[in-house]
């Protein structure tokens, strides 16, 4: 592989911010994670001294507009780029939910209606698989989302994808994805433009 991948967070949307879990609700951007989302392309210009041998996003508004402020031409939806299925806990925060489940976090405890770990593991190895044709050509940009983006890099890195919550991926930040004469490793995480308070 000659290429990295760049993993790029949506910009921040009022969910987000309020803290819901916000999988399949298509909740726009906010005003502000549309200006920081085009401060998180240039942020990453810098590091990239190709384009992208390929460019992939979410299905999801808010990714799909983080991809296009940021400056990328999108070249393909994968689907499998969708956040975690909260299923029932779908539009709450974590502290609504421990009100009847203690405890709770999307890393130890089922999301009921929703996906497991496993199943969000499976699809972040299928994303993972697809890229490796575009990194014998470059640099890969991925746009999706805070939880999935956090199971992709501990997938890539080969550890289990609970081992996600050790990753922070703030609205908008960038992970790097690279390697070391084959082997995966991780380059940078948590990566936000200026202004992000």
């Amino acid at each position: 592989m000659t290429g990295r991948v760049f993993l790029l967070r949506h910009g921040e949307t009022e969910w987000s911010l309020s803290g819901k879990h916000t999988g399949r609700t298509d909740v726009p951007l906010t005003e502000r994670g549309r200006e920081l989302a085009a401060a998180a392309g240039r942020l990453v210009a810098g590091l990239q001294a190709e384009p992208p041998a390929l460019v992939l996003t979410s299905p999801r508004g808010r990714a799909r507009d983080t991809a296009r402020l940021a400056g990328f031409r999108v070249d393909d939806v994968d689907e499998r780029l969708a956040e975690w299925d909260y299923g029932e806990y779908e539009g709450r925060t974590t502290a609504e939910i421990r009100e009847t489940v203690p405890g709770w976090t999307v890393w130890t405890h089922p999301c009921p209606g929703g996906e497991t770990a496993d199943e969000v593991a499976r699809r972040a190895d299928g994303v993972i698989a697809r890229t490796a044709e575009a990194l014998e050509r470059g640099d890969v940009v991925l746009v999706g989302h805070g939880h999935f983006s956090r199971v992709l890099v501990a997938r890539w890195i080969g550890l289990a994808a609970t081992e996600g919550v050790r990753f922070a991926m703030e609205a908008p930040s960038w992970a790097v994805l690279g390697h070391e004469r084959g082997v995966p490793r991780l380059d940078h995480v948590n990566l936000t433009p200026k202004g992000r308070q």
